[in-house]
């Protein structure tokens, strides 16, 4: 399998499967993973998932290029003929945190996989990259968009100008990676932080990463009104009651997502 999928306490891990080529994504794993998000996002069980990939070398390095051929469509009939898009991160919109675990490079494809995650958390082997301009190309999965916005503009226009790589201890001074941990450390830690995640109110949870990204685009009056809207619909929730309630008895709360 080009993806391995694992369910346990509300908590999905994913894990690209193709170490053998450094994890990158066929067209097979592309699939697969399309149909990973569409279970993160329908399955009431999962709550978190943890984004990893196989093997001591490799989160991902982006397209498996000797796999990958050009498209027999032109691009307007991509954009606007076909059902469905093949886009690397078609169908990952969800309200569900997403956390990744990048152990190596993140190149290409591969960092922008990571910076359509909420949460990044590194070994100190990690490796970042988007090199697309060393190729006459730019990256094409949100990489010139996610990455000023997770790591400002200065930042982002150093990495996207030269391609030059970045390591890990650079990675956690600018801000794309919120944690570096030793390689055989690293999918513990994440998912430490998915559990405590997974163990809040779902609806929090949600309603929380649903105003980060919403309020990003928005003038500051507005995210505020927003979140105070917000605030309202969860002000009633069983989950809310539960939580006070298990705070005053003191015991662990018991959230059943609505």
């Amino acid at each position: 399998m080009a993806l391995l999928i694992d369910v346990a306490n509300h908590v999905a891990t994913i894990t690209l499967n193709r170490p053998e080529a450094l994890n990158s994504i066929d067209p097979e794993t592309r699939a697969e993973l399309r149909g990973a998000w569409r279970r993160i996002k329908e399955d009431d069980n999962i709550r978190v998932a943890v984004l990893t990939g196989a093997g001591e070398k490799a989160f991902c390095t982006g397209s498996d290029l000797k796999k990958t051929m050009p498209p027999k469509e032109s691009f307007a009939q991509q954009s606007f003929g076909q059902a469905s898009s093949d886009h690397l991160l078609a169908d990952l919109d969800t309200d569900k945190p997403l956390i990744c675990a990048i152990n190596g490079y993140a190149m290409g494809g591969g960092l922008e996989l990571a910076l359509a995650c909420d949460i990044r958390i590194a070994s100190e082997n990690a490796q970042f990259a988007l090199s697309e301009v060393r190729l006459g190309s730019i990256p094409g999965a949100g990489g010139t968009q996610r990455l000023p916005r997770a790591i400002g503009t200065s930042n982002a226009m150093l990495m996207l100008l030269t391609g030059d790589r970045v390591d890990a201890a650079e990675a956690l001074r600018i801000g794309l990676v919120s944690k570096v941990v030793p390689q055989a450390e690293l999918l513990p830690a994440a998912l430490a932080i998915a559990a405590r995640i997974a163990g809040n109110a779902p609806l929090s949870v949600r309603a929380i990463k649903r105003l980060v990204h919403s309020g990003l685009d928005m003038p500051l009056p507005a995210a505020i009104d927003a979140e105070r809207y917000v605030f309202g619909l969860l002000r009633d929730t069983e989950d809310r009651i539960e939580g006070r309630k298990a705070f005053q008895e003191k015991r662990s709360p018991v959230y059943r997502g609505r």
